[in-house]
């Protein structure tokens, strides 16, 4: 079978085309025929030797596929890897049915982008109505479903992207004020947007950002880190939490995998709000499998908005 297959660690072009053997049959898990793999920041982070789990060469990246199982029933999950190629192998703990009302392209921006947001918002950071919460990248796969989330939820967002066409997206979306992730000074930016200091935010670049958004936060307020997309992970000053009470937790979506609950709930939620039209999944661009490059170039670019896939059956 086709498979995207790494043999060495560093920029997109270490992502090539081969065939490969079929996935070996594994208890509790299901072959699936990929139809779309998701891409996202985490693929970056494995093909540049910095993601949190380490990954052994060679190595097929790919962390969420929608294709079907069992001769044609719909299907969408979360991987550990091998994605990126024809057949995949899903645990039954992390695969749901896609309903009728919800596309493939609807349904890869769900598993791990979709749980992602969610999570972010109502388990690490325990978003309530009225709250403010500071949103990243907010024209990217996890924070277009964030901005909407936390909208429906009854919070007030203020949406960070770089440039004027992504920040007027995040507002259509629902965002109360936006700014420019850009900007030197970006925690006085952040107070202005918001009237005051903010309640919650998420955090996702690393270095600067991470301090000048930590920095916007209110006593008693609480910082959910998922990702360091700029390259310099973060640390913070012990001081800087007891003098101000502040909450700063970390998310990554796999220790939610085990949980029989977690998830599920989740992807039921998405799901209904998908398809009663009250979340909106923004498509971005498609690839085919052999385009996986392509993508990985673009995606650390920071040009496309919405979700990236890669179409498997061209």
């Amino acid at each position: 079978m086709r498979a995207i297959v790494m043999r060495e660690f560093g920029g997109p072009d270490v992502l090539r085309m081969e065939d490969v053997p079929e996935p070996e049959p594994r208890a509790g898990h299901a072959c699936v025929e990929v139809a779309l793999a998701g891409v996202n920041y985490a693929d970056v982070h494995v093909r540049g030797d910095t993601y949190l789990a380490p990954v052994e060469l060679p190595y097929t990246p790919g962390n969420e596929v929608v294709g079907t199982v069992d001769g044609g029933r719909r299907v969408v999950g979360l991987t550990r890897g091998g994605g990126y190629a024809e057949r995949a192998l899903l645990h039954r703990r992390v695969t749901w049915d896609v309903p009728d009302a919800v596309s493939d392209e609807q349904a890869v921006a769900l598993a791990l982008q979709g749980n992602s947001a969610w999570h972010l918002l109502f388990t690490a950071l325990r978003l309530a109505a009225g709250e403010t919460v500071v949103v990243p990248a907010a024209a990217g796969g996890v924070g277009t479903l964030a901005v909407q989330l936390a909208a429906r939820a009854g919070a007030k967002v203020v949406a960070l992207a770089g440039s004027p066409a992504k920040r007027q997206l995040a507002l259509d979306l629902g965002a109360h004020a936006v700014v420019d992730s850009t900007a030197e000074d970006l925690t006085e930016c952040i107070l202005e947007a918001a009237g005051g200091p903010v309640e919650t935010a998420l955090e996702m670049t690393g270095g600067a950002t991470f301090a000048r958004t930590l920095a916007a936060v209110a006593p008693r307020g609480r910082l959910a880190v998922y990702g360091f997309a700029g390259g310099e992970l973060a640390s913070v000053s012990t001081r800087e939490l007891m003098e101000r009470s502040i909450t700063v937790s970390g998310f990554w979506l796999p220790q939610l995998y085990a949980d029989r609950t977690a998830l599920p709930t989740s992807m039921r939620a998405l799901f209904d709000a998908v398809a009663d039209g009250s979340l909106r999944t923004l498509i971005g661009a498609t690839y085919a499998l052999g385009e996986a490059a392509q993508a990985h170039h673009d995606l650390a670019a920071r040009t496309p908005t919405g979700k990236l896939a890669l179409d498997v059956t061209r």
